[in-house]
């Protein structure tokens, strides 16, 4: 070979390798992704997808409303079939399942039947292990062939109201971090991901149940795993567990999870009991509710249905009483509905000094904040979506309504310039990010019931309706 032709061959090497590594599959390995901020900034996924629209392919899946994380040629999944708890491996190419493992357990959590589910925690990888969260049983890893790595079994979890869990688990390094706030006995946890030896267990009193789950903050050197649950939100040390730094004002019960960028981190929330959702007296209620008289309220009295009867129930008697009202709506009253902007340090209460901005309009109830391109962004129910000066908290429009009304359980997320939101109805609406106002590029609607957060991987978008997952490309149009 001579010198021309070797030279020819090397740099058609080097073009090759450059190739193959801008091709190489990125990746979405936690809810709403990387370190949960639902945002993507290498994806180009398509825009214009419908249920016949840029399908590459659709498979058969049980119900169940936790999200897809994706690693490679592998889609990971918690599903609740046929009473038994799951981690499924998809592959990316088709489909198909490429393994099922049944996280055993002889008891599961009570759960709200048509909101919850025993499944409702995304899976979360680091190209190696897979570990997967049930309340009703712990922690379970899995090498990304399916071999069971190791178990962590906890308590079975009981919620309030019964309500079921909602918290995904974190990656730090080698450390997987679980927060539990439940009705009793509340904590965030460590455990190592190679062994799933507990590493440490800090507990959270004051903190009732929440649906949220940890992320990370990392800031001037240092690391902090962030949790928001009733009243307040906090800042661990990821190796050791200690509290370092705690804002209060935060709603009495909390389903949403932070994020972080510009320098900042971002908290939104709402709950019933303030002004826009006041909680009714407790004589008002008796006067309508309590059939026969007596001065409480049993279970078939109550019109709001079981799983929120067992919600207001504090004591766990079978009945409502003016303490169990008085002492949910003293709760409720403590809380705040707010956006917040914190910026990092301090040690201790943090609330006076390190919140740099408040809103109040425009606040989700489950969906998570989104922070993209220098922008914070909400969506609350009735399709209404805000957008914030992440720097500042100036306002560039609130509660703008979508064409896509009704409730919101996934998180918005981004790429390339889009913004995606997916009702809880099952219509899924693109907007252009930034401007005064949601320009909406593209609407369909899937006709069924979308709780899951989509995947935003490369240029695909994977998303899980109540009975299909499906991968959405520009490859094919149908």
């Amino acid at each position: 070979m001579n010198a021309r032709t070797l030279t020819l061959a090397l740099l058609a090497g080097i073009a090759a390798f450059a190739a193959g590594a801008a091709g190489a599959p990125a990746n979405w390995p936690a809810f709403r992704g990387p370190n949960s901020g639902g945002v993507s900034p290498e994806a180009h996924p398509p825009v214009k997808i419908g249920p016949t629209n840029g399908v590459l392919w659709s498979a058969e899946i049980p119900w169940s409303p936790s999200s897809p994380s994706v690693w490679g040629e592998h889609i990971f999944l918690t599903t609740f079939n046929d009473g038994k708890l799951e981690t499924r491996a998809y592959s990316t190419h088709d489909g198909r399942v490429l393994w099922t493992r049944v996280a055993p357990t002889t008891k599961l959590e009570e759960y709200h039947m048509t909101e919850g589910s025993p499944a409702s925690s995304t899976p979360i990888t680091d190209g190696k292990v897979v570990v997967s969260y049930f309340g009703s049983f712990g922690l379970i890893a899995y090498d990304m062939d399916g071999k069971e790595l190791w178990q962590f079994r906890l308590p079975l979890a009981e919620t309030a109201g019964n309500f079921g869990s909602g918290t995904s688990p974190l990656l730090v390094g080698k450390r997987v971090i679980l927060n539990r706030d439940l009705r009793a006995g509340s904590s965030i946890l460590a455990v190592d991901l190679k062994t799933g030896a507990k590493l440490w267990e800090t507990i959270r009193p004051e903190s009732l149940t929440s649906y949220g789950s940890p992320i990370l903050w990392k800031h001037d050197g240092i690391e902090e795993v962030i949790m928001a649950g009733a009243l307040t939100l906090k800042a661990y040390d990821p190796a050791t567990g200690a509290e370092r730094w705690v804002v209060t004002g935060l709603p009495s019960y909390t389903c949403t999870t932070p994020v972080v960028g510009d320098g900042l981190l971002f908290f939104a929330g709402w709950s019933p009991g303030k002004a826009d959702s006041p909680w009714p007296s407790w004589d008002s209620v008796v006067e309508k509710q309590d059939k026969n008289g007596d001065g409480k309220i049993s279970v078939e009295e109550y019109d709001a249905g079981p799983a929120w009867f067992k919600a207001q129930d504090v004591d766990g008697d079978g009945f409502l009483t003016r303490k169990d009202w008085n002492q949910i709506g003293g709760l409720m009253k403590r809380g705040e509905n707010v956006l917040l902007a914190i910026k990092p340090g301090g040690h201790g209460d943090v609330t006076a000094t390190h919140v740099v901005w408040k809103a109040t309009k425009g606040l989700p109830y489950v969906p998570c904040p989104l922070h993209y391109d220098g922008r914070v962004y909400l969506v609350k129910d009735g399709g209404m979506v805000s957008s914030f000066d992440a720097k500042t908290g100036k306002a560039f429009y609130t509660q703008e309504r979508l064409p896509a009304q009704g409730g919101y359980y996934a998180s918005p997320v981004a790429a390339d310039g889009h913004l995606y939101f997916a009702s809880l109805q099952g219509k899924l609406t693109v907007v252009n990010a930034g401007g005064d106002k949601p320009e909406v590029l593209h609407e369909a609607d899937f006709g069924e019931r979308i709780s899951a957060t989509p995947a935003l991987v490369g240029d695909r978008l994977y998303l899980r309706t109540k009975t299909k997952l499906m991968a959405f490309g520009s490859e094919v149009t149908r």
